[in-house]
């Protein structure tokens, strides 16, 4: 009987056989990634990190102390240094990482005037839905949607600058970002609020078009999470000092004001909460390492390195695309790419890889369509991205058997 079963299931598997036969399979790589990390945040430490190097002399110690103080305006000090950020803008530190930076700046300033807000991808999605459903901007102004499906941005000519303007730099989850500002008017009315996260210390940034600019340093330099980065220009200071938007309590962690003027403190090293002194030290390292590769141009070219590495590897396979369609508007941080295969098996091909220990956290946002996402930010080294793409080939036929 068990001679007989292998006979008739042997018969019934012969042609799928026979199929399989005329298919080579790409064998497993033998040469892994130094560094398997390439999630899109938090993100890759830099390399030669070692946590036992951070200065320990803030712990135990207030953020209010002396030492604090003096810590967190030289974090602020650096930032607008290496960022270039023009003598006259206003950096601080804010809880909640980009996203608390983000409302926090949508809370204060918008309702002022009408507002455009452009979205390609989930989190630009969310402040629109945050400017309508939470702020209730449609009961006295009006806002204008400009959107755009995944791997597309919308159409950016038709923004009113005169208008306040709401958009993201970089679509994290999408890999699509703006290729320039030049759409935005340098005599525009309104204000723009740019939510930089992942193109900060990877992009170019054009100051002079940025009124309110967030990130978070858990991106690009490989921080650590919790920590909002805000940026002011003087335009968005005597926004904040002229207009109280009514009916609208600001939770404390929101207010920037004191008395009708900006909280000056906020920007020369006192924090509105306490935040974690380690993570700022953290932040400090890599401001150091960014300034000993030679500043953020070093940074932009070891990211471009690798997003060279995989758009080289997309032009030799036909089963792997950006999602990004247009060249111009691809990411060099957060690589989002298309495959050839369906939601499972992309799910098993990152699953594939992270039990190899090759790649971890590359499954594409959820929200997005399915695909995979690469971090490339400055942090990852390019042989890394190499090495990973021999795997990627591996993933996608073993993805499919």
């Amino acid at each position: 009987m068990l001679f007989s079963n292998l006979v008739i299931r042997s018969a019934s598997f012969a042609p799928s056989l026979l199929r399989s036969s005329t298919r080579t399979f790409a064998a497993m790589p033998s040469i892994r990634p130094v560094s398997p990390e390439f999630s899109s945040g938090p993100c890759k430490k830099r390399p030669g990190y070692d946590m036992g190097k951070l200065p320990t002399r803030n712990l135990g110690r207030s953020h209010r102390s002396k030492v604090g103080k003096s810590t967190l305006k030289f974090a602020i000090d650096e930032t607008k240094r290496l960022l270039g950020v023009p003598e006259d803008y206003l950096v601080g530190i804010v809880p909640a990482s980009d996203t608390g930076a983000y409302e926090m700046a949508m809370w204060n300033v918008l309702g002022e005037r009408d507002v455009d807000i452009c979205h390609w991808e989930s989190f630009g999605k969310g402040w629109f839905g945050d400017a309508v459903s939470h702020l209730n901007l449609k009961d006295t102004v009006s806002v204008t949607e400009h959107t755009a499906d995944y791997g597309h941005l919308p159409d950016l000519a038709s923004v009113n600058t005169d208008n306040d303007v709401c958009f993201t730099f970089n679509g994290t989850t999408s890999g699509v970002r703006v290729p320039n500002c030049d759409w935005i008017k340098d005599d525009r009315k309104g204000l723009t609020l740019c939510d930089a996260t992942s193109a900060c210390f990877a992009m170019e940034m054009p100051w002079e078009k940025l009124d309110i600019t967030t990130y978070s340093w858990q991106k690009v330099l490989g921080g650590e999470g919790a920590h909002g980065v805000l940026i002011l220009s003087p335009r968005a200071v005597e926004r904040l000092e002229t207009y109280v938007p009514s009916n609208r309590p600001l939770p404390k962690i929101f207010r920037m004001t004191k008395k009708g003027k900006i909280d000056a403190a906020l920007f020369t090293g006192a924090t509105i909460n306490t935040p974690s002194m380690i993570a700022v030290e953290d932040y400090i390292d890599a401001l150091a390492w960014t300034d000993g590769l030679g500043g953020v141009s070093a940074l932009m070219k070891r990211s471009q390195d690798n997003l060279g590495v995989i758009s080289d590897f997309v032009d030799k396979n036909d089963w792997i695309d950006f999602l990004a369609v247009d060249p111009a508007t691809r990411s060099s941080t957060s690589v989002c790419c298309t495959l050839k295969l369906d939601s499972d098996q992309i799910k098993k091909f990152a699953a594939l890889l992270e039990e190899q220990e090759v790649a971890f956290d590359i499954g594409g946002y959820r929200d997005a369509p399915p695909s995979i996402r690469i971090w490339c930010g400055s942090t990852v080294e390019k042989e890394d991205v190499e090495k990973l793409m021999p795997w990627l080939e591996w993933a996608y036929e073993t993805a499919q058997e």
